[in-house]
């Protein structure tokens, strides 16, 4: 019965290989080598820090209990998601985790869903100037593989995007430049690297910051090439985490000559930060 052990053969090498390419792999191990990158010793974010900062978002800083507390640098995130292809097309839901370092920076974004009941990967990797996203369908083949500039841009407006709600403490960041606009809006620009990259930061009467408007982002096409369009991302809910206070649910939406599209919908589920 030797075809028998060689099924066997088959069968183990490729479950070995499944192992050894897969996202969920690639992101532990990205992971572990950006937590290992040294921390600076943690400052506490103090009034003084923020005085310089429009007034709506000196407010927020302060309604997330941020003051007097160190300043983020690395956070770890659970969501619910669904994601959506196409208006009108049933969404992919599964869970979220997302790793994430503002000093370096290093962004690491994992999903895992299913798509007409094929197990299906999601792994978007930031890591210090550069970004890749990777679709892996049955833990075998990439649907999508793309990198270089234009991701690399479009995902530093994620980034500034996650700042503003995920680590308020760092809106004094000497990289982020303010205009103040209103008792309820101010503009904002982020320089990381080659990019900078602005958006309209907007809160509500409590000092809540409760949308992200951004022109300079990216979205995806189905030919692999990436279109820059108006982004916003309307969160509320907000919610203690540990002290923190941070918006916990709301939708990413693109802004289609035919109508907004929310192609995503984010539930926080868990929030650690140092």
């Amino acid at each position: 019965m030797w075809f028998l052990g060689a099924a066997a053969l088959i069968a183990v090498g490729g479950a070995l290989y499944i192992w050894s390419t897969s996202l969920s792999r690639a992101f532990d191990q990205r992971r572990a080598e950006a937590a290992a990158e040294p921390l600076a010793e943690p400052q506490l974010l103090t009034e003084t820090d923020i005085d310089h900062l429009p007034e709506p978002v000196q407010r927020y800083i302060e309604l997330t209990g941020s003051i007097g507390r160190p300043v983020v640098t690395e956070i770890v995130m659970h969501f619910d998601a669904a994601m959506y292809d196409a208006p009108d097309e049933p969404g992919m839901t599964g869970p979220v985790v997302q790793y994430e370092r503002f000093d370096v920076p290093h962004r690491l974004f994992f999903m895992k869903t299913r798509m007409k009941g094929l197990p299906v990967a999601v792994l978007h990797d930031f890591n210090h100037d550069q970004a890749t996203m990777r679709v892996r369908l049955a833990g075998i083949a990439n649907v999508i593989d793309i990198g270089g500039p234009k991701l690399t841009r479009t995902e530093t407006v994620t980034i500034l995007n996650d700042l503003a709600f995920f680590a308020p403490s760092r809106l004094a960041d000497e990289r982020l430049s303010w205009t103040e606009e209103d008792d309820r809006h101010a503009k904002v620009s982020f320089t990381l690297g080659a990019n900078t990259v602005s958006a309209e930061l907007i809160f509500n009467e409590a000092g809540e910051l409760i949308d992200f408007v951004s022109q300079d982002r990216g979205m995806l096409e189905t030919d692999g090439s990436l279109t820059v369009t108006r982004w916003t991302t309307p969160l509320d809910n907000y919610r203690e985490f540990a002290g923190w206070r941070l918006a916990s649910e709301g939708n990413a939406i693109w802004h289609l000559p035919e109508g907004p599209f929310a192609y995503g919908h984010l539930r926080l589920t868990h929030y650690e930060a140092r």
